[in-house]
């Protein structure tokens, strides 16, 4: 099979199209032909080489970890799975190919789209379980940076589902958009302290960072002093501020996953993908999300 593989970590030139093995699976894992593949910012970070405790563990390596795609073969020991069943959620091996393997995997409702189904695992489980962590509650404010992009969007959307008032930070072209989800738009960079406290009298009671833009400071200041209820999953400097990093790497949700998925079918749930792409369109695609500005997901095809 041809699928995306680079051999060494760096930009988005290290990517390419060529021609590789096809995986089978072992116990407990089904093979997906793979109809859709999720593109996130940690496949970029991977490759560049600034997450080493995630990195490939050996060259030459494929990247992504979310997809959706039919079930086209059953490992031993698989139960409620079969060929030709559709599915979304986590590869065992790299998303970016015409197959791959799975363990983690929810039932993809007919009324869902292939390219919004293989957006939609990532962002869902990042944002429920951040949420979880800051234990945000209904007539709670909550203040989430990069509230337009992928995660960013359907954290939005999950918070107001619980209850709360978000005010997202975006920049002014994404306002509008922002106030179709629910939230109160505010623009980012200096003078956001003010901008918040505007239409925040009252304070934010907590702060969920999707951006890693350097917006941890003014969240502690905005939050009194304290680090207490800040969630970032973006940004490296958490520790030294004494804020809490979830990468996520855990258990997954799957009957969760497969709510919001249902959710999604149904309109009631928006995984907006901005760009679906070909396969061979890897290093573009990858460009495009290490600029942090696209408002909502991008996809590749293989």
């Amino acid at each position: 099979m041809k699928a995306i593989v680079y051999a060494e970590y760096g930009g988005p030139e290290v990517l390419g199209l060529k021609e590789t093995e096809e995986p089978h699976p072992g116990p407990g894992q089904v093979r997906l032909k793979v109809m859709a593949a999720g593109v996130n910012p940690i496949d970029y970070k991977i490759r560049r080489g600034w997450m080493p405790q995630m990195g490939p563990a050996a060259f030459p390596a494929i990247p992504g970890t979310e997809a959706a795609g039919i079930v086209d073969e059953v490992g031993e020991g698989v139960t409620g799975w079969s060929v030709g069943d559709e599915v979304l959620g986590w590869t065992d091996t790299g998303a970016y190919a015409p197959y791959a393997l799975a363990t983690d995997v929810a039932p993809k409702p007919a009324g869902l789209d292939w390219e919004t189904a293989a957006a939609l695992p990532v962002a869902t489980e990042t944002s429920a379980r951040v949420l979880d962590l800051l234990r945000l509650a209904e007539g709670e404010t909550l203040l989430l940076h990069g509230a337009a992009g992928a995660v960013g969007g359907v954290g939005v959307q999950l918070a107001v589902a619980r209850g709360a008032t978000v005010i997202g930070t975006a920049s002014p072209a994404n306002h509008d958009y922002l106030r179709s989800l629910g939230a109160i738009p505010v623009a980012y960079g200096e003078g956001l302290a003010e901008r918040v406290r505007a239409v925040a009298p009252g304070g934010v009671d907590a702060v969920y960072d999707a951006a890693g833009q350097g917006a941890l400071p003014v969240s502690i200041e905005l939050r009194g002093g304290t680090t207490d209820r800040i969630v970032t999953i973006a940004d490296p400097t958490a520790a030294d501020l004494g804020v809490t990093f979830s990468g996520g790497g855990g258990n997954r949700p799957l009957e969760a996953i497969a709510g919001y998925a249902r959710l999604a079918a149904e309109g009631g749930l928006r995984v907006p993908v901005v760009r679906s792409l070909p396969l061979a369109d890897a290093a573009e695609a990858h460009e495009q999300s290490e600029t942090g500005h696209s408002r909502g997901k991008l996809v590749l095809r293989p």
